[in-house]
C-alpha cells in the first residue's frame, strides 16, 4: 500500500512539474515575441509538441527539452525551475530538489544548486536506468565548461568524433559548446554528479 501511495505522489508530482515547465516555457516564448510556429522552426520540435508541452499535457524527453531551452536562450535548470536564489547562505532540503525526468527513458536531472551563482554554476545529479541514453544534446553557449565525476556505475559520454568511458570515480572536464551526450550501455545503473560553469 506504501508503495502504491508513493508511486500516487510521484505521479501527481510529475503532473505538476509538467504544468510548471510549460508555463516557464510559453512565458519565455511569448517575452521573446514567438509564435509557435516561429518557436517551432527555431527549435526543430514539431507545433503540436511543443503546444502540448505548453499545456502541460506532454511531459518533454530530454532531448525535446534541451532544443527547447537552446532556443530560448535560457538554461533547462530555469525551465525546470531552479533559478538563481539569493542570499549569502541558501538552503535546499532534498525533497526541494527540482527534478527533470525524461517520461520514455527514465532519466532523472536532479538540480542539486541551492543557489546558482547568478546563474554561473550549476551543480547537478544525473541518474541513467540501464541501457539508457540522453540522445546527442545541443551545445551551451561558447564559454560553458562541465565536468563530471562518476559515483554509480559505468557511463559514456558521447562526442561527434569521440568517446569518454567512465567508471565509479572517474571524472572529466570538457568544454561544453560542442554537441554531447551520456549514455549506459550496461544492465546495471548510472549515476553522476556535473558541474557546469559558465564565464560571466
Amino acid at each position: 500500500m506504501a508503495k502504491q501511495d508513493e508511486d500516487v505522489r510521484q505521479q501527481e508530482d510529475d503532473e505538476a512539474s509538467s504544468h510548471a515547465f510549460g508555463a516557464r516555457v510559453r512565458k519565455l516564448r511569448e517575452a521573446a515575441g514567438l509564435t509557435l510556429e516561429q518557436f517551432s522552426q527555431r527549435s526543430g520540435v514539431s507545433r503540436a509538441m511543443l503546444s502540448k508541452v505548453e499545456r502541460g499535457e506532454k511531459s518533454p524527453t530530454i532531448g525535446i527539452a534541451a532544443k527547447i531551452a537552446h532556443s530560448l536562450q535560457t538554461s533547462l535548470t530555469e525551465l525546470a525551475g531552479g533559478g538563481a536564489s539569493e542570499g549569502s547562505v541558501v538552503r535546499m532540503r532534498r525533497a526541494e530538489r527540482p527534478v527533470f525526468r525524461d517520461p520514455e527513458t527514465g532519466f532523472e536531472r536532479h538540480i542539486v544548486s541551492p543557489a546558482t551563482g547568478g546563474g554561473r554554476v550549476e551543480l547537478l545529479y544525473h541518474y541513467l536506468p540501464p541501457g539508457v541514453s540522453t540522445g546527442i544534446l545541443p551545445g551551451y553557449p561558447t564559454g560553458a565548461e562541465k565536468q563530471i565525476v562518476v559515483t554509480i556505475g559505468n557511463l559514456v559520454v558521447e562526442f561527434k568524433n569521440a568517446k569518454e568511458y567512465l567508471g565509479p570515480g572517474d571524472s572529466l572536464f570538457f568544454e561544453a559548446n560542442v554537441e554531447h551526450g551520456f549514455a549506459n550501455q550496461t544492465a546495471e545503473p548510472c549515476a553522476y554528479f556535473m558541474v557546469v560553469s559558465r564565464h560571466a
